[in-house]
């Protein structure tokens, strides 16, 4: 597939891209700063900009497709993780408008243009815990996107759930398109293993605001790659979360204890977690490739 990548050069696209890549994809990055790959161009785009947006998606994808006899076509896929991404990096109403008109405009010149397959960067700060102010609870264990009732209180997580209902109207208007919103549980590249799951083990209370889940960057990549494998997907959220509770301890022990009392609504896996990828497992037919377990050596 000819993929654009939006904010490929943050933190999980630095790391999903080169996975597409080696599924044999071909990779175009916007982002405001390049990307450090010699196999993928960056295109310097301004995505608030709906013009820029729909240039950059009929673009070339680097130099040597001049060569072609014809343009380029249309992409066949867009993953758009670009966004501010998270509250304090500029002031709320400034990341809240900026994320939300980003999406809609990406949504929208990809499904105007015919680009099937789209995937859009939710989060799990929609389940109103990461965020909140203070001490809160979640409603129920485990997270499960289709009947979860997300309620969060702060800004990010607010704009992130317009872009999953803007994702929904695109995909009711343009049948036979299907976009998936990623809620992307806390992103962790290869090193930090070593440097921060430690901590999350001596200190279990420190990952209530993720649900005591993660993502590995690069599995968020394989993830990418098995949801643009499924076809007649329409609209679909999924979590984009490992198998695995980040503790040693099994998830229904720890949780009878840390959470006593929130509801648990079915059967866990001994260590699964409670941001769980049981949906995409399902219906994607995803793997994890990168359990922490394999990185972190016990005690």
């Amino acid at each position: 597939m000819r993929i654009v990548f939006t904010g490929g050069s943050g933190k999980a696209g630095k790391h999903a891209i080169p996975y597409l890549l080696s599924q044999g994809h071909q990779v175009l990055n916007l982002d405001l700063i390049p990307l450090d790959n010699p196999d993928v161009y960056t295109l310097k785009t301004d995505l608030t900009d709906s013009g820029q947006v729909f240039n950059a998606f009929t673009s070339h994808f680097n130099m040597s497709e001049y060569s072609l006899p014809h343009p380029p076509p249309v992409p066949d896929a867009v993953v758009h993780f670009a966004a501010y991404a998270r509250n304090l990096l500029v002031p709320d109403n400034e990341m809240f408008a900026s994320n939300v008109k980003q999406t809609y405009n990406v949504i929208e010149a990809a499904c105007k243009l015919g680009i099937k397959k789209v995937i859009i960067a939710s989060s799990e700060t929609v389940y109103g815990v990461c965020f909140t102010q203070g001490e809160s609870d979640y409603h129920s264990f485990p997270l499960e996107e289709d009947t979860y009732d997300c309620d969060p209180e702060d800004s990010y997580a607010t704009s992130k759930l317009c872009g999953e209902r803007i994702a929904r109207s695109f995909a009711r208007r343009f049948k036979g398109t299907d976009i998936c919103a990623f809620r992307i549980g806390n992103v962790i590249e290869p090193h930090e293993y070593a440097l921060n799951f430690p901590k999350y083990l001596a200190d279990p209370p420190c990952r209530k605001r993720n649900a005591w889940s993660y993502i590995d960057a690069r599995d968020l990549g394989k993830l990418c790659h098995c949801a643009f494998m499924k076809n007649g997907l329409g609209f679909q959220v999924f979590n984009a979360t490992n198998n695995t509770i980040t503790l040693r301890e099994k998830t229904k022990d720890f949780l009878a204890r840390e959470s006593p009392n929130i509801k648990i609504t079915r059967e866990l896996e001994d260590y699964e977690a409670p941001l769980t990828n049981m949906k995409a497992r399902k219906l994607l037919g995803f793997e994890e490739e990168h359990n922490w377990r394999d990185y972190v050596k016990e005690k």
